[in-house]
């Protein structure tokens, strides 16, 4: 009897007031319950079984998505409201982690190592606290780096049709920050679980998993989850621009998450606009999106960039939710599957793609060499089509067209390949030199294979300029190259081609 009296002494006796409804449907992922008045926009429901759901819609019956299995739902069982928003775990201990956009491990590592749980949903940051996009971030993709850059903190969708090299680039940027200092976050919305893999082990075998965590809602996961995934990812990518570092946030793709969101639309019996979409769908992406910033000195100068990637059907850059993306985004990277058939890798669309603010933030050797390129480029595409029809052309046209095509060559490149910033700026410094002018194309690949090996074995200082010390460096380097290439070593001097 003492024992009882003590262990009743240490009881709470404070009444606590419980916010219980009902379910009266479930179903496709989303339920319906009543007897919850007090619920909130986005709160955090928890039904039987451990299944957590959100309120979305509050009219007579308050429509939730659930963030689990639907099967664990019953009609008729009871749901608790929390009276709190859905938070997720942030802090470095999620490095080199797949986990689910709840947090739950999808590896066979230990427990979590959160320093904190953070709301999903978080404001994006004010226009004081926003500096302007000064320093660069390269992808390691020769032609993006040149005539696209990228800048920390700016947004740059990844756009074209399905099987076009999208993922590639995405995974080939994360590879070319092993060597940096910017934490990468991977979110994989509605893919196959055997691309997701695919991707994971990229990464893992090029050395960058420690820096980069894996956010995954495969296709097979529930439609709350997917919904969920870009939202969580850019909530953990936040705890690093917000201590003031730098991170990368991929989000592939923001169609099927577009998608996703029509669903659960449709279900919760919201009015269908355009293509079915709910009239919110623009907002869905642009509160997203708009979380990526490069911060002010007094906001600790961090960074978030984003790289969301979008599809398209057939090209078509008009259809709805690519407009949507390319408005809300400071440029794109247009892919084309015509170009990606035909053999050209990166099948970069240079007519289409565009960098709105990366420019200013170049590093200086490659705006230099780089600043006639585009132009470049596309004069010889016109020219090479007035070459097809077999006409008499001058000897001007003729070098122009000769000059273009191994500019292609120089900046085809294959996956899992990232080029450093001195290889790509020693190559650009061939081109502009005319070494490459005298050069059989079928040599260029053997050159470019020597000179990454020179690089690699020998490493120029990029200095902030192309000083005349920086020239003398990579022209040395190019020579050396250039005799192997002639001479039919580089395969086994510098290894493959990058």
């Amino acid at each position: 009897m003492p024992g009882t009296l003590r262990r009743l002494d240490g009881l709470e006796t404070a009444a606590r007031l419980e916010s219980v409804g009902r379910v009266e449907s479930v179903g496709d992922g989303i339920a319906h319950v009543s007897g919850l008045p007090d619920v909130r926009v986005d709160e955090l429901l928890l039904f039987p079984g451990g299944v957590a759901g959100l309120a979305m819609d509050l009219d007579d019956r308050i429509g939730c998505v659930l963030l689990g299995d639907a099967a664990a739902v019953m009609a008729g069982g009871t749901v608790h409201g929390t009276g709190t928003v859905l938070r997720v775990p942030v802090g470095d201990g999620l490095m080199g982690r797949v986990i689910d956009p709840l947090g739950n491990p999808l590896d066979d590592g230990p427990p979590l190592e959160a320093e904190r749980w953070e709301p999903v949903e978080r404001p994006a940051p004010t226009i004081a606290e926003r500096a302007a996009v000064s320093e660069p971030l390269l992808t390691g993709t020769a032609v993006i780096d040149a005539m696209f850059p990228l800048g920390r903190g700016q947004r740059e969708l990844l756009i074209g049709d399905r099987a076009t090299g999208k993922t590639a680039i995405a995974v080939d940027a994360i590879l070319n920050q092993t060597d940096d200092d910017v934490f990468c976050v991977y979110v994989a919305v509605g893919q196959k679980a055997s691309g997701v893999r695919a991707a994971i082990e990229a990464v893992r075998q090029g050395g960058a998993a420690a820096r980069t965590l894996f956010v995954v809602a495969a296709a097979d996961s529930a439609p709350g989850l997917q919904w969920l995934a870009p939202y969580a990812g850019f909530t953990m990518a936040e705890h690093f621009r917000d201590s003031g570092r730098h991170a990368l946030v991929i989000v592939d793709d923001l169609s099927k998450h577009a998608a996703v969101h029509r669903q659960l639309s449709l279900l919760l019996r919201r009015p269908p606009g355009r293509e079915a979409y709910p009239g919110d769908v623009f907002y869905l992406h642009s509160r997203l999106l708009e979380r990526a910033a490069k911060l002010s000195p007094a906001r600790g100068g961090g960074s978030l960039t984003a790289l969301p990637i979008a599809e398209t059907q057939g090209g078509n850059l008009s259809a709805y939710i690519p407009t949507n993306l390319i408005s809300i985004t400071d440029g794109q990277v247009c892919l084309d599957a015509k170009l990606f058939y035909e053999g050209q890798k990166p099948a970069v669309d240079i007519g289409r793609s565009v960098s709105r603010v990366g420019g200013k933030a170049q590093p200086p050797v490659l705006r230099a060499l780089a600043e006639p390129l585009r132009l470049d480029y596309a004069q010889f595409l016109e020219l090479e089509v007035f070459t097809r029809f077999g006409g008499l052309v001058d000897e001007r046209t003729r070098k122009a067209v000769a000059h273009g095509q191994r500019m292609r060559v120089l900046l085809a490149q294959r996956h899992l390949s990232p080029r450093p910033l001195a290889v790509q700026a020693a190559q650009l410094l061939a081109l502009a030199d005319g070494t490459l002018d005298g050069m059989p194309l079928e040599a260029i690949p053997r050159f470019q294979a020597a000179l990454a090996g020179l690089v690699a074995a020998r490493p120029p200082k990029i200095g902030e300029s192309l000083d005349d010390a920086t020239k003398t460096a990579l022209r040395d380097l190019i020579a050396q190259a250039a005799a192997q290439a002639a001479a039919g070593l580089g395969g086994e001097t510098g290894g493959e081609m990058p």
